[in-house]
């Protein structure tokens, strides 16, 4: 049986990193995001009663540095996602998890616990490693090499899903894991949506087995159309139905003059030493943007962790993700500089245009 949320056929929507200080904005205003609890329980029943279809973590243990030490202060997905869907009805909230940080066989009873809990609201999102430091403050060590990160990322999701599969104990002698008298129990009754970001060769070629939504992001839409286009043909070849994500920021004003001005704001009040540091990390150990677009991509790192812009009034918001949805992409997460306090405003005047364009 197929989950619901891989069945939905509208444009999906959801936010991204409100778990994490500042979000997805590299600011050094000071009512900059704070990724609290009362403000991710107040977006999350806000995101619940608008239909919004899930909200996505980032796992991090230490931040960026400079002056706010973006992304310093985090809240753990596991928790966060299991008090998020206790206090929800219909959101589909995803758990974000580091191979190299956290046993198969756990977080194999922690999403199972969590399905049983929200009546399988929960996802995965499975991440194989790329930041060195964070590798550094746990004591773990991060492979050079894509082949070996994604090599060990397989095994650990083989073992989750024989546990979510397998009725009794089994035996397991890989690489890299050796599990005797192992067993899932309980098991979710569906299979959880499972996420995977991945911009390398090894990376995608793991997604396009394993994942439901591959997430890529959307930089140049010219790009992108043909980009989607091999990723869901890649999906195909290894006999899977593989869609396709992007994650885009949002500054949606009643005037395109007022929505430019917050974002010249936000470049003129970026923690330009964090956002460095974030971009030398991502070229260092990740894949994940084209190299020619640097220039393109640190404008957009300060306000958006590299998303795709949408910026405007309510109608070239709307106009955004139609060109989104037009390029192939599945969804797109949603980010803001304040979630909580300008979300309404997307809810009330961006939805009612997607819905009346038929996406929604």
């Amino acid at each position: 049986m197929t989950h619901p949320f891989t069945d939905t056929d509208h444009f999906l929507l959801g936010t991204f990193s409100s778990n994490c200080s500042g979000g997805m904005t590299v600011s050094k205003l000071p009512n900059r995001w704070k990724a609290d609890w009362p403000g991710n329980l107040r977006l999350g029943k806000l995101l619940d009663d608008a239909g919004i279809d899930f909200m996505l973590p980032i796992a991090r243990w230490i931040g960026y540095g400079g002056e706010t030490n973006f992304h310093g202060y985090v809240l753990e997905t596991v928790t966060w996602a299991t008090a998020l869907l206790a206090n929800t009805k219909n959101i589909t909230v995803f758990v974000t998890a580091h191979t190299a940080a956290n046993h198969p066989v756990v977080v194999a009873k922690q999403i199972a616990t969590i399905a049983q809990i929200s009546d399988n609201r929960v996802g995965l999102n499975i991440v194989a490693g790329w930041n060195k430091p964070e590798y550094d403050a746990l004591g773990l060590t991060l492979p050079d090499d894509h082949e070996t990160r994604y090599g060990y990322a397989q095994e650990w999701f083989d073992i989750v899903k024989k546990l979510w599969a397998h009725d009794g104990a089994f035996n397991w002698d890989g690489k890299y894991f050796k599990l005797k008298n192992t067993y899932g129990n309980p098991r979710p009754t569906l299979a959880p949506p499972i996420f995977n970001a991945a911009g390398s060769g090894q990376g995608r070629e793991f997604a396009s087995r394993n994942a439901d939504f591959l997430f890529t992001p959307a930089i140049d839409l010219s790009r992108s159309k043909q980009e989607v286009a091999d990723l869901k043909q890649q999906g195909k070849d290894n006999n899977r139905n593989v869609n396709v994500l992007t994650f885009s920021h949002v500054i949606c004003r009643p005037t395109e003059a007022e929505a430019k001005a917050q974002w010249q704001l936000l470049q003129d009040n970026a923690d330009w030493v964090a956002v460095d540091n974030l971009i030398a990390l991502q070229f260092a150990h990740a894949q994940s943007f084209p190299h020619d677009l640097l220039a393109l991509i640190r404008e957009r790192m300060a306000a958006g962790h590299g998303g795709y812009p949408l910026v405007g009034t309510p109608q070239q918001v709307a106009d955004g993700l139609c060109a989104l949805h037009e390029a192939g992409f599945r969804g797109t997460t949603l980010s803001f500089f304040d979630y909580a306090e300008e979300f309404p405003f997307f809810r009330d005047n961006v939805l009612p245009i997607l819905e009346a364009r038929g996406i929604r």
